[in-house]
């Protein structure tokens, strides 16, 4: 009787392996495929596709090319109009001269090219690249430019057009920069390859390529006025960006005045960003 049972326990042994060999043996994989075959009890068979799911690796280094910003221009004035060096620059001003129309200052900033460098796993990367950062600061007042200030040191370079005969239906400031901006990203989403969540912050150098007073009043019509006006040549940024899936933000706050001397006005810009990352 025991030997009797243990031939049924070894016969059960063996129709369970050779039933999981049969199996194993009927599970094949075929690209992203998994095809397993499966015998029915009069000698039929069944395949079940079941695909792979696939990951892509995002590249250690990865290039945007062509963004652009649009947003709002603006600045901090904490100059102190009363200071010598403030009435050399713009005799006669004070704080109103240079008030902004904030919903006419704009910044548009088109960048060549943003690439980030994998530093840790794709969520930690450094990202850099090289664009133009172009300001526009609209004024309320009738402020007018000298492009060619006497060669005197501290000679005048602002003032308020007092024209009674003369209205102005645009007059404007622009300053325009080549700029590199370097910031550390973080990438919560890294395994998209766009409309992903994340931020970045760092600095931006900006090198002030062209400057120039534009105005367009009754009589004159356009005219343009084309100088650095002792504008700081470079501009040092604090800078940051913002990705919320399809919405993207930036913003800029310069580390110091726009001028080198007489006004202390320190520019900050604040926008949508139209990127792919």
């Amino acid at each position: 009787m025991i030997m009797k049972r243990i031939s049924i326990v070894v016969a059960v042994l063996c129709f369970t392996i050779m039933g999981s060999a049969q199996e194993k043996a009927d599970t094949v994989k075929v690209g992203g495929m998994i095809i397993i075959r499966k015998h029915g009890n009069e000698g039929e068979s069944k395949e079940y596709k079941i695909p792979k799911r696939k990951y892509n690796k995002p590249s250690n280094l990865r290039t945007n090319w062509w963004i652009a910003d649009l947003g709002f221009a603006n600045y901090t004035d904490n100059t102190n109009y009363g200071s010598i060096a403030a009435q050399q620059y713009a005799p006669g001003s004070n704080s109103s001269w240079l008030k902004l129309r904030s919903g006419k200052s704009v910044n548009v900033n088109i960048w060549v090219f943003m690439q980030r460098l994998n530093m840790i796993k794709h969520v930690v990367n450094l990202q850099y690249g090289l664009g133009l950062e172009l300001n526009n600061y609209r004024y309320k007042e009738p402020v007018r430019y000298d492009a060619n200030p006497p060669a005197v040191a501290n000679m005048p370079i602002l003032y308020l057009d007092n024209t009674l005969t003369r209205s102005y239906k645009k007059d404007k400031l622009a300053a325009d920069y080549l700029t590199v901006p370097l910031m550390l990203n973080f990438n919560f989403t890294p395994r998209r390859t766009s409309d992903g969540f994340g931020l970045s912050a760092g600095i931006s150098a900006g090198w002030l390529y062209s400057a120039r007073n534009k105005t367009i009043t009754s009589d004159e019509g356009k005219k343009k006025a084309k100088d650095d006006f002792d504008l700081e040549r470079w501009k040092i940024s604090y800078v940051g960006e913002l990705s919320l899936g399809p919405v993207k933000l930036y913003g800029s706050l310069a580390t110091k005045s726009m001028y080198s001397r007489g006004l202390d006005i320190t520019p900050y810009n604040i926008g949508i960003r139209f990127s792919r990352w």
